[in-house]
């Protein structure tokens, strides 16, 4: 799965990056080396122009640009936006079926940026250690962006002044975990190379079930897997230290030397 990852670039480091325009009014908040389900991040989008009426303009060439949305996907058609807190995420492998994603899978995909995202390998402490689980951050190595594929929708409250802006969320699509990423969790956010980013977000193919394939397994070995601090852990810790490489937690063998008379 993907309930957390790191979000640190600038607006512009992005637009650059991902050849997107600004279409974020300015609601890009600080580095984010936390992000957690419900937060507003940077996502890209690529829609047809519209004219002055609303119509969507199919024979001009579409727009890509970087937009704020919250990361838990509402349906069009719910009723309590608090559904959202529980769609995070969209299996790869069951998004064409499912009512809540099907359509936004046809008409509302969209890249989520991200520096790298966190996983927690489960331990069985062994020697009469406690099981625990061990977080680890995946990232690239020539710090370039890593691309979610995501989906997202347009949510009203139907009680709402008509005025009032609607409320734009998304979901983080998952696969089953390639090669080294499955010795630390069976699953892993649907991640795109960038040769996968313009079929994803061209909003005039309906039909994507061929774009939820996981990346190559050649691909994904070249990110890196780093152990980091268990302070990730909790949401209110947020800083560059949440993604450093952890120090190796001592042995029972270290333990025992530790242990061993001093000799003389």
């Amino acid at each position: 799965m993907c309930g957390r990852y790191a979000a640190t670039k600038d607006p512009t480091a992005l637009m650059r990056e991902f050849d997107a325009v600004d279409g974020t009014e300015g609601k890009v908040g600080r580095a984010d080396y936390n992000v957690a389900p419900t937060k507003h991040v940077p996502t890209v989008v690529e829609r047809y122009p519209r004219d002055a009426d609303g119509t969507v303009l199919e024979d001009e060439p579409a727009v890509r640009s970087l937009r704020v949305m919250r990361w838990g996907l509402v349906p069009f058609w719910v009723k309590d936006p608090s559904v959202g807190n529980r769609m995070i995420n969209t299996r790869a492998e069951t998004a064409k079926e499912k009512p809540a994603f099907r359509k936004a899978l046809a008409r509302r995909r969209c890249l989520v940026p991200a520096d790298g995202w966190f996983e927690w390998k489960a331990t069985d402490g062994g020697s009469g250690r406690k099981a625990s689980k061990e977080p680890y951050y995946m990232t690239t190595r020539d710090s370039s962006s890593l691309a979610f594929a995501g989906l997202w929708e347009t949510w009203r409250d139907p009680k709402a002044d008509p005025d009032e802006l609607p409320l734009i969320t998304f979901s983080v699509i998952t696969t089953e975990a390639v090669g080294q990423l499955a010795d630390i969790h069976p699953r892993m956010p649907l991640v795109l190379p960038r040769s996968r980013w313009a079929d994803w977000l061209d909003p005039g193919r309906t039909d994507a079930t061929d774009l939820l394939a996981p990346p190559d397994r050649d691909w994904v070995d070249e990110l890196e897997l780093r152990p980091v601090s268990t302070r990730v852990n909790n949401v209110r810790n947020n800083g560059p230290e949440l993604i450093e490489r952890a120090a190796p937690e001592p042995t029972d063998l270290d333990a025992a030397l530790f242990d061993l008379p001093n000799p003389r």
